[in-house]
């Protein structure tokens, strides 16, 4: 019942920019962690980004200094912006949450990004 509703993606040039959106279903403020992962094709979903309440943002070796996480827990809605885009960064993008428990909540839909000329 909890849902992730991603949005922003697009066909982009290498370094090029977006910004993907998410809203969430629940109260984010309650969550510790959300976050943002991706999957490409024939390769298996990775963390992107994470983001806490204390505010403190976490991002995978392959994004640091391309990549910012952002929070709004009054929207609740995530937000990652991506610069200095490689083709590599093309893939579906899912935001999420780890609920109480330490698990995942459902996968939504996604939002594609692909980065070619």
């Amino acid at each position: 019942q909890v849902r992730f509703v991603e949005s922003g993606g697009g066909v982009v040039q290498p370094g090029g920019s977006l910004r993907l959106s998410c809203a969430a279903s629940i109260r984010i403020q309650y969550i510790r962690e959300v976050g943002w992962y991706r999957q490409a094709p024939g390769k298996a979903r990775e963390r992107v980004a994470t983001i806490t309440n204390r505010g403190g943002p976490d991002y995978a070796d392959s994004v640091k200094g391309r990549c910012t996480i952002f929070r709004d827990n009054n929207k609740d809605t995530v937000t990652l912006d991506l610069n200095n885009l490689l083709p590599d960064d093309t893939a579906v993008y899912y935001c999420n949450a780890l609920g109480s428990t330490g698990f995942y909540f459902d996968w939504g839909q996604g939002t594609q990004v692909t980065v070619s000329s």
